[in-house]
């Protein structure tokens, strides 16, 4: 097994202009995976880690780097840190945890966080590595899996400015558009916006398809007109095809889907925001798990309506 350098008594090596970092990447999920894979295929020195070792066996094996056995060890002699993880707790985990990646990364090292989670566990993870003279970022993602295989994510940061003017030309590698919106949360904040916004969209795309569907058109002639008008979306450019050969495999599962909106209804409960349709939606979600299909698309709403009548 590769086993990443130590750090160096000068700290972390960011490399020459950018040009070549030394990065963990932890988490290598359907969107880590070949996120990191970018990162090494653009020349930067890559050690993975993953909780299941035989996908960091399985990603070494195909793109080259070392693979690590804990964060702190992937950390170690990094100058940028990056996860993918699942949820709150998987990110403590990776971070402050005994073996996490906070005890093994040098002063100003920076760790960039893809997760979606809470601006709670984004706020306090940054205050614990301020601490320890480590910079973090909340730059959750959107994109699906499609963005992280093609390298076209939209990525939304918070945090601070040197730490996101440091982090933003390795994240480039894997993305479209990377912009900072504010001070630390602020990132998570901005994908629960993309979250709400998307949970009504599929809804609507799903009942404009049930109501073709019942009405006796062709759902793709209806589309082929709708989409170049006002109704057009990406939901509808990408997904319309699948949900009607009654097909939901493709990308972000229910089961996260719900987790997300979880964290919008209960920030918005604590903004005073008012949520209607998402806590609707959620709702319309929690139904498709009950049909099994927690770990269909997001797109299978439509689902849901045909098993309606």
């Amino acid at each position: 097994m590769n086993t990443p350098a130590r750090q160096s008594e000068q700290g972390p090596d960011r490399g020459e202009d950018h040009q070549m970092a030394k990065i963990a990447f932890l988490g290598l999920g359907v969107m880590g995976y070949p996120m990191a894979g970018h990162l090494q295929a653009a020349g930067h020195d890559v050690t993975v880690y993953n909780r299941t070792a035989s996908k960091a066996e399985a990603w070494v094996a195909q793109h080259g780097g070392a693979m690590a056995t804990t964060p702190q060890e992937a950390a170690q002699g990094a100058a940028f840190i990056m996860s993918c993880v699942g949820n709150d707790d998987d990110l403590r985990m990776v971070c402050t945890s005994d073996d996490g990646a906070f005890h093994g990364m040098a002063d100003g090292a920076i760790f960039v966080d893809h997760t979606t989670v809470s601006d709670k566990v984004t706020r306090e993870l940054f205050e614990a590595g301020k601490t320890r003279g480590v910079a973090f970022v909340d730059a959750p993602i959107s994109g699906g899996q499609a963005g992280a295989e093609n390298g076209v994510l939209s990525i939304m940061c918070g945090g601070d400015q040197a730490a996101y003017d440091a982090a933003e030309p390795i994240m480039q590698v894997y993305s479209k558009i990377c912009r900072r919106i504010g001070d630390s949360g602020a990132g998570q904040m901005t994908k629960m916006c993309n979250q709400i916004a998307i949970a009504g969209v599929v809804q609507g795309l799903s009942e404009a398809l049930h109501f073709a569907e019942k009405a006796g058109l062709d759902g793709r002639a209806v589309v082929e007109v709708i989409s170049q008008g006002a109704a057009g979306s990406w939901q509808m450019a990408n997904r319309y095809e699948t949900m009607l050969d009654d097909h939901f495999d493709h990308g972000f599962a229910v089961d996260w889907m719900r987790k997300d909106l979880g964290i919008c209804l209960d920030t918005a409960n604590e903004t005073g925001a008012s949520l209607p349709v998402t806590a609707l939606v959620d709702q319309f979600y929690k139904d498709v798990q009950k049909l099994g299909g927690g770990r269909w698309d997001t797109s299978s709403l439509l689902k849901r309506l045909r098993a309606l009548g």
